[in-house]
C-alpha cells in the first residue's frame, strides 16, 4: 500500500478531515489531525446538517458508523414549513408520513453539527486529534513536510491534507487559485432554551426547518438537539458592504432596526429572533471558488471539502467533503497506483469535476433564493406545484 510505514497530517477536524482520519485508520494508516480548538467542547457547533444517500451517507456507510448515525440523527428535523415574510404558512411538511428510509435515496436524515464531530471523534483512535494545533506554516525537509504549529509545537508528516476549511491555510500550498466575493452576505444567529425564551417561533418551527423568501432576500431557520435555535438571512450586497456596513454584531437593537430596515414589510414575529438571539450575531460573507479551477497535483499534499472548493450555502458542503474523504481514503489504498502523485491527480481530478458541477448548482440556488418568485421555486423544490 502507498501508505505503509508514512505518517498522515490531516490539518482541521471537521467532518471531513474526522471522517478522512477513520478511513484512513481503518486500513491501517498512521494518521493525525491537527485541529486549532482548544478541545472538543470550546466552540459551539453551527445549525443542522442533512446526510445525502450518495455523499455524506455514503462515507457514513463505508466508515461502519450506520448504526450509530440512526442512534444519533433526528427524525423529523428534516421536515420543514415554508412560510411567507407575513408570517402565513404556505406548505407544511409536518402534516405528511414521517421519512426514515435509509435506502430512500431521497431521505436527508439531519444531524446537528456537534453530534456528528462527536460521532466522528468517538470513532477514532485514542490521541488521533492533537487539539490547540492552529497551522502557522510548513517547509519540506528530507522529503517529509515539517509542519509548525502557533502554540510553538512542530510536527513531521510524508503527507498533508488540507481539511481547514474555507480559509484554509493548506490551499496556497496547491494552488494560488483564491476564492472571490461571490456578493451574498448572511447573519447567522442562535437563540439558546427557545422553548421559554421565544416558545412562539419554538412552536411554529415544530422541531424542523422554516423557509421564508421575499423581496429579495431569505431567512433560513432550524431547530438544534440541544433546545437551541439557529437562524440565517441572505441578502445580496456588494462587497464594499462587509468593510462598511457600520453594524456592531453585538447590539440587539442595532441589529434588529438593520433586520427591519432590510427586511421592511415583513412580520413582527421574525423580530424575536434577532431580540434574543446570543450575541454576536455572526456576519458570513460568501465567497466560491472558479468553476473551471484545476491544478497539477503534488506528490505530497492535496485539499477536500471547502479548502478545496468553497461555494455558497446549497446543502452540498459536508456532504462533499465527506465524499472527497472518502474517494481520497480509497485512492491511497489503492493497488493500482504506483505513487502518491498518481493517487492524489486521480482524486483531485474526479473531486474537482463534481465540485464544479456543485458549484454551478449553488450559484443557480443563490439566484433563485433572492429572486422575485424564490417562494415559488422553494415550493416546487419540496415537489409541490404553486
Amino acid at each position: 500500500m502507498l501508505l505503509e510505514n508514512k505518517k498522515i497530517a490531516i490539518i482541521g477536524g471537521g467532518p471531513g478531515g474526522l471522517t478522512l482520519a477513520r478511513l484512513l485508520q481503518l486500513k491501517g494508516v498512521d494518521v493525525k489531525v491537527y485541529e486549532r480548538d482548544l478541545d472538543p467542547t470550546i466552540r459551539v457547533q453551527g445549525a443542522t446538517l442533512d446526510l445525502h444517500f450518495e455523499s455524506g451517507l455514503k462515507a457514513i456507510e463505508k466508515a461502519g458508523l450506520m448504526d450509530a448515525f440512526k442512534e444519533t440523527y433526528r427524525p423529523g428535523a428534516d421536515q420543514g414549513r415554508i412560510i411567507d415574510p407575513q408570517g402565513n404558512i404556505i406548505f407544511d411538511e409536518h402534516t405528511e408520513t414521517l421519512n426514515d428510509d435509509f435506502d430512500n435515496e431521497y431521505f436527508r436524515p439531519e444531524i446537528d453539527r456537534g453530534p456528528l464531530r462527536n460521532l466522528l471523534l468517538n470513532s477514532l483512535e485514542p490521541c488521533t486529534v492533537v487539539w490547540k494545533s492552529q497551522f502557522l506554516t510548513m517547509e519540506q525537509v528530507n522529503g517529509q513536510w515539517k509542519i509548525t504549529f502557533k502554540n510553538g509545537t512542530t510536527s513531521t508528516a510524508d503527507l498533508v491534507i488540507g481539511a481547514d476549511g474555507a480559509n484554509s491555510k493548506i490551499r496556497p500550498f496547491v494552488t494560488p487559485i483564491k476564492a472571490s466575493y461571490a456578493g451574498i452576505i448572511i447573519l447567522q444567529g442562535n437563540v439558546q432554551h427557545a422553548e421559554s425564551v421565544i416558545p412562539n417561533m419554538h412552536n411554529l418551527l415544530n422541531g424542523g426547518k422554516i423557509y421564508v423568501h421575499g423581496d429579495g432576500k431569505a431567512l433560513h431557520i432550524s431547530s438544534k438537539g440541544d433546545g437551541s435555535i439557529d437562524f440565517y438571512t441572505s441578502s445580496k450586497k456588494d462587497e464594499q458592504w462587509i468593510k462598511n456596513n457600520g453594524l456592531d454584531f453585538s447590539d440587539h437593537k442595532g441589529i434588529l432596526e438593520w433586520f427591519k430596515r432590510e427586511f421592511t414589510g415583513w412580520s413582527e414575529i421574525w423580530f424575536e429572533l434577532f431580540e434574543k438571539a446570543s450575541t454576536p450575531v455572526i456576519l458570513r460573507p460568501q465567497y466560491v471558488v472558479p468553476l473551471d479551477q484545476t491544478w497539477d497535483a503534488k506528490p505530497n499534499v492535496t485539499l477536500l471539502g471547502d479548502a478545496a472548493h468553497i461555494m455558497p450555502p446549497s446543502g452540498e458542503g459536508v456532504n462533499l467533503a465527506m465524499l472527497d474523504a472518502l474517494d481520497l481514503s480509497e485512492w491511497l489504498a489503492s493497488h493500482d497506483v504506483a505513487t502518491l502523485e498518481t493517487a492524489i491527480s486521480a482524486y483531485e481530478k474526479k473531486m474537482l469535476e463534481r465540485a464544479a458541477e456543485a458549484t454551478q448548482d449553488s450559484l443557480e440556488m443563490a439566484d433563485w433564493m433572492h429572486a422575485d418568485d424564490a417562494q415559488e421555486k422553494m415550493l416546487k423544490l419540496l415537489g409541490r406545484n404553486t
